[in-house]
């Protein structure tokens, strides 16, 4: 069922888990409030929400240099212990997120970092691709409010469905190992860089040759 944002913000501040996995519960529990808490314990979700407010200052800088060297990723991920931080568990993670990021090319990590003219410029656009539409003027707003969480969907790294598993997003995968490794873990930046961009020349397809190495 549709869940209404009052909800989700609701359930937000109850558990602290993020926006779009308090959506999902809402969903699942059909709107039933206590029921989508509980969900999101069973999960950890709740559970890493509680972590993931305390500092995170060691951690990795993990590469991903796709065959043949045309494209890399660097991205620092930080968790709270430098014993953390050089286990198997979280250098496969660091890796799993800069490998994503070379396939599927975000430009922030998370919404707050995008800049507001950025916003209010796709806001325009959304807006007079409603009203061509032929919608009322008077439900246009609640549309493009609906539309620019699209927009944050395909270039903020945490709410892109994760290539490995695209039933949930990165900033799902991350919660789920805050919550098993009991560490708070932050990815804080990263850097993608392809060769020749900006320049003319063939179009390659990065996402279906680096999803090939995925699947090696």
């Amino acid at each position: 069922m549709a869940v209404n944002a009052a909800a989700v913000k609701e359930l937000r501040e109850k558990t602290g888990a993020g926006m779009l996995d308090c959506k999902k519960a809402l969903e699942e529990a059909n709107g039933d409030l206590t029921k989508a808490s509980e969900i999101l314990r069973e999960k950890g979700l709740a559970a890493a929400a509680n972590k993931a407010g305390r500092i995170a200052t060691e951690g990795v800088v993990e590469s991903y240099i796709h065959a043949g060297g045309r494209i890399g990723v660097l991205v620092e991920i930080n968790c709270e212990t430098d014993f953390v931080a050089k286990t198997d568990q979280f250098k496969e993670f660091a890796r799993d997120i800069a490998m994503h990021i070379a396939a599927v090319s975000p430009r922030y990590v998370r919404r707050e970092e995008v800049p507001a003219e950025d916003v209010e410029k796709e806001k325009e656009i959304l807006k007079a691709q409603a009203l061509n539409e032929g919608k009322p003027e008077k439900i246009v707003e609640k549309m493009v409010e609906g539309r620019i969480g699209k927009y944050y969907e395909e270039f903020c790294l945490l709410e892109q469905a994760f290539v490995k598993d695209p039933d949930k997003t990165v900033a799902t995968l991350v919660n789920e190992k805050i919550s098993t490794i009991g560490e708070n873990i932050s990815i804080r930046r990263f850097a993608r860089f392809e060769l020749g961009e900006g320049m003319e020349k063939k179009e390659d397809n990065f996402y279906e040759e680096v999803m090939s190495q995925v699947k090696q």
